[in-house]
């Protein structure tokens, strides 16, 4: 299975790649997350430990992901109940616009759960995920031409962009697209 997500956000991208990267606040936002642990972070890798529930099903994995802040994250499954699982993060800056955010996820269950169970509920998670981050970052961040000082010489697009409340930038530019499968 593949899920493929982009949205335009008008926060600065290193507020955004922080939002993706603090696992360890994922059970208060994203669905069906009832537990985090980092259990390693550098300047390189940032690797954690995720608790899923969904109705009966419960499961827990464990990630090792490289990434280059600001721009990108790749996760890489290193225990979890799947056969192949990894996703990747790219973060584009735009300026005083925002960013553009793409997540791309590609997985296969594995015999310890059963596809027909975890396929919908994968799926689901996974179309949720960016929605997830996205109402995040627009409940605790300030939008990057409001955070970016004043210049005479800003772009008739940014200052716009400064006048649209936070969501509206994604969905007025068109950069929301629901996962493809």
């Amino acid at each position: 299975m593949r899920i493929d997500h982009s949205v335009l956000l008008p926060y600065v991208v290193d507020d955004v790649f922080d939002v993706i990267e603090r696992a360890e606040a994922y059970p208060r936002f994203v669905p069906w997350c009832t537990g985090a642990t980092i259990l390693e972070r550098s300047d390189d890798w940032v690797a954690a430990r995720l608790e899923f529930s969904y109705l009966r099903l419960r499961f827990a994995c464990a990630t090792r992901n490289a990434k280059r802040r600001p721009i990108w994250m790749h996760v890489c499954l290193v225990d979890g109940p799947f056969k192949d699982f990894q996703g990747t993060w790219t973060l584009l800056p735009l300026g005083d616009a925002g960013c553009k955010v793409d997540f791309t996820l590609s997985y296969e269950p594995s015999g310890r759960l059963p596809e027909a169970a975890t396929q919908p509920v994968v799926a689901r998670i996974g179309r949720r995920m960016v929605d997830a981050f996205v109402q995040r970052a627009h409940a605790t961040l300030t939008p990057a031409a409001a955070a970016a000082p004043a210049c005479a010489s800003a772009a008739p697009a940014a200052a716009s962009a400064a006048l649209l409340p936070a969501g509206v930038l994604s969905q007025s530019l068109g950069g929301h697209h629901e996962p493809t499968f």
